[in-house]
């Protein structure tokens, strides 16, 4: 049987992408419908601005930050694909930091192999990059922030947060169970957290214990009590400063352009063109008139429950944690587009060698009626964008149907997760706890 290892695996990844790259560009000059995203014309364009010394923002629906137009100034004046190459590269890194972080949890080499392929040889996430979408950059930074947690570097793993959330927003979902992981039990002054290894999981009886006692009320009011330990505070001034630091930097450069476009408009997006959410069918019915305060109330509060649920259930898990939240943050999101799932695919590898479900079994069922679902909204898509079809109401059921199925697969991958803490109590936290209770 042939072996495969991250080497050769990380090298036909890379000659598999440079080939897509190469091959983007003859399909964009032979054939009508584009290979490129059509982000990155409207990425390169507000890199060509910004080399000529203008405003990303005079670029209509340039909507991110200016960091990213800076990483693509080059597309100018070495080749258009120069930025293809970046997110590429970064897709590459992804794999690697994939692997890593496994390993450092004592995941066999085989296993974080397997795990890696589930990325690196997805045909949705190896079509991303090359086609000049910007999120493996993105999933690259959370990856980093969290092989930084688990190695107790907290100043570096606060400056990339205040980072990644300056340029997608989206992450500020990590913050509190990033809050919650650095507690002083795990965390003590001058050694390295302990992390619990992968052989020593726990059994279903065991994990569920663990877990009822995150959500415990005694557990909650601790948390409350020990909130402000100099960790979490100096985590929230490090990242917090920097992401004000950026804002006001690109404010002062691009006034309110940037202000609205980068930040502002991502927290009251509302899109009217046809998307996966299932809020996209009243927002196109009510696109002239604004949304009440009760109807964006009645749109947010689904999502910040499930996230507060999530979170005190399993932060201790935080890879896991991110996942979860990551799925369920897209799903009941007002915007659904399909580059979004690139979020938690990027995380989906972490939290494999810990589930109990089979490929064979519940994993394909599950993998399948995801697909099925997609491909059934897919259908309704093209009938109204290609063949122009007043198919607005039977598209919006199929987001239904796609709600339905991701939360499927959502419950179906918390029932069958091990539960495994990333760090285990520190002996000098341990001891202290022991004094306490005598």
């Amino acid at each position: 049987m042939v072996t495969v290892n991250l080497k050769s695996l990380l090298i036909f990844s890379a000659f598999l992408r440079l080939f897509l790259i190469i091959y983007g560009e003859w399909q964009d000059t032979h054939m009508e419908v584009r290979y490129t995203d059509v982000d990155y014309l409207v990425f390169s364009d507000a890199a060509a601005l910004v080399a000529a010394g203008k405003s990303p923002y005079q670029r209509s629906t340039y909507r991110y930050s200016p960091l990213i137009a800076f990483l693509l100034v080059p597309n100018s004046f070495i080749h258009p694909s120069w930025g293809k190459f970046i997110f590429s590269a970064s897709d590459l890194l992804v794999g690697f930091l994939i692997n890593t972080i496994l390993k450092l949890r004592g995941v066999p080499e085989k296993l974080c192999t397997y795990s890696v392929m589930v990325w690196l040889l997805n045909p949705f996430t190896f079509t991303i990059g090359t086609r000049g979408n910007c999120e493996p950059i993105i999933c690259a930074i959370i990856l980093w922030i969290i092989l930084c947690l688990m190695n107790g570097r907290l100043g570096q793993a606060a400056f990339w947060y205040g980072l990644v959330v300056h340029m997608r927003i989206y992450p500020i979902i990590y913050a509190l169970p990033i809050i919650l992981v650095l507690d002083p039990l795990f965390f003590q002054y001058g050694t390295k957290p302990a992390l619990v290894n992968w052989s020593s999981r726990k059994s279903k009886s065991q994990q569920t214990s663990s877990c009822k006692k995150l959500m415990d009320p005694c557990c909650i009011c601790n948390f409350s009590t020990s909130l402000f330990t100099w960790r979490r505070i100096m985590f929230g001034l490090i990242s917090g400063a920097l992401f004000f630091l950026l804002t006001g930097i690109f404010f002062f450069l691009y006034g309110w352009d940037f202000l609205h476009e980068a930040l502002l408009y991502h927290l009251t997006r509302t899109d009217p063109r046809h998307n996966f959410s299932i809020y996209f069918y009243h927002i196109y019915l009510h696109y002239e008139h604004e949304l009440s305060n009760l109807e964006k109330l009645v749109s947010f509060l689904p999502q910040i429950m499930v996230q507060l649920v999530l979170v005190f259930r399993f932060a201790q898990d935080f890879p896991f944690c991110f996942f979860v939240q990551t799925v369920a943050f897209v799903a009941f999101n007002k915007v659904m587009t399909a580059q979004y799932f690139v979020w938690f695919f990027c995380l989906l590898p972490l939290i494999l060698p810990w589930t109990n479900m089979k490929l064979r079994g519940k994993g394909l069922v599950c993998i399948l009626l995801w697909m099925a679902a997609q491909g059934h909204w897919l259908l309704w898509g093209y009938l109204l964008e290609f063949k122009g079809k007043n198919v607005f109401l039977q598209l919006w059921v199929a987001g239904l149907l796609f709600l339905a199925a991701n939360t499927f697969v959502l419950i179906n991958i918390i029932q069958q997760h091990t539960y495994s803490p990333v760090f285990q109590q520190s002996s000098r936290a341990a001891s202290k706890k022991h004094v306490k209770q005598r």
